[in-house]
């Protein structure tokens, strides 16, 4: 790597393949370059080996004996231990098609590359992806994140709101916000716990998945989850709250084959401006709307996607 982007410790990579001349490969060209190169054989192993270490970068070989690589990948995006930031490469030594390409994209993958790949190339993207990942734990670091989800903190939040908000003012464009809770109701404490902490690991993992790129998620507290979204009105937040509804009907039904039988029941509270240049509020409004929404839904006991105002509507 580059002198400008020198670590107190050396990159990890790891390397997930059984193939031992493509790992050879790899580490004959990162290794040389201060990287720390570990190895797994398939993907047991690789799920085994994120345990205990926190890799800077994942090579995934395209086909592994016990799984394909984009499951892997998808596997490894929801895990805690590896940053949301971490690139993950797939590696193939035959033709990568579009539709492999694309595959990986929706994995969570940042590219499919071809083995035997241009070295100098290879470092080039490396040092890109790894000066955007030491940028993102940083700011990680810094609370703009939340630790255990990978989400924005409050601080975070805050901070995009005005962000969004001004370049929404700028150019006269709108801007929505949509809070989602869970319910939980439980007579046993330890249990509603435990049952609380799954459940959020699960909204998380679904806010991961559903979001755009031009949205910015969060966590509002514990079991809140916010969700800031510009160019969206009123009409384009009722079609985001409906698909976040919908993933995690997706997930129920994934649940409902496993010991986690209890569906995850969610309560939302929207709030769109149409143009945040005539609006006249405050960024940090856009938030306490939607919440102020969201409490009405869970005074009321009432099941669906709730819209801030004088008298706050329902709409199924």
């Amino acid at each position: 790597m580059s002198d400008e982007n020198i670590l107190a410790r050396p990159p990890v990579a790891l390397v997930v393949s059984e193939h031992e001349w493509s790992t050879l490969s790899l580490e004959s060209v990162l290794g040389p370059s201060g990287y720390a190169v570990l190895r797994a054989f398939n993907a047991r192993q690789a799920l085994e080996r994120v345990q205990t270490i926190s890799p800077d970068v994942v090579f995934i070989d395209s086909r592994l004996p016990d799984m394909e690589g984009a499951q892997l990948c998808r596997a490894l995006r929801q895990h805690r231990t590896v940053s949301l930031s971490a690139p993950i490469i797939l590696v193939s030594s035959d033709q990568v098609s579009r539709q492999q390409q694309v595959g990986a994209l929706r994995a969570g993958a940042w590219e499919f590359i071809r083995l035997p790949m241009d070295a100098e190339q290879l470092l080039l993207r490396l040092e890109s992806y790894l000066r955007a990942k030491f940028d993102a734990d940083r700011a990680r670091e810094d609370s703009l994140l939340d630790q255990s989800t990978g989400l924005y903190s409050m601080r975070g939040l805050l901070r995009r709101a005005r962000e969004l908000a001004s370049e929404a003012s700028r150019y006269g464009r709108p801007l929505a916000c949509i809070v989602v809770s869970p319910d939980m109701e439980r007579a046993d404490e330890a249990q509603a716990d435990d049952e609380s902490l799954g459940i959020v690991e699960h909204l998380a993992a679904v806010f991961r998945a559903t979001n755009r790129l031009s949205d910015a998620v969060g966590r509002l507290g514990p079991n809140e989850f916010v969700l800031l979204a510009p160019e969206t009105d009123r009409e384009g937040a009722k079609r985001l709250a409906e698909r976040v509804r919908a993933a995690i009907e997706e997930v129920n039904h994934q649940r409902s084959g496993k010991d986690e039988t209890q569906p995850i029941r969610v309560r939302i509270g929207c709030y769109a401006v149409e143009d945040f240049r005539d609006a006249s509020i405050e960024p940090v409004e856009l938030l306490t709307r939607a919440t102020l929404a969201l409490r009405h839904s869970q005074a009321e006991s009432a099941d669906g996607i709730y819209f801030y105002g004088r008298v706050p509507q329902i709409v199924n």
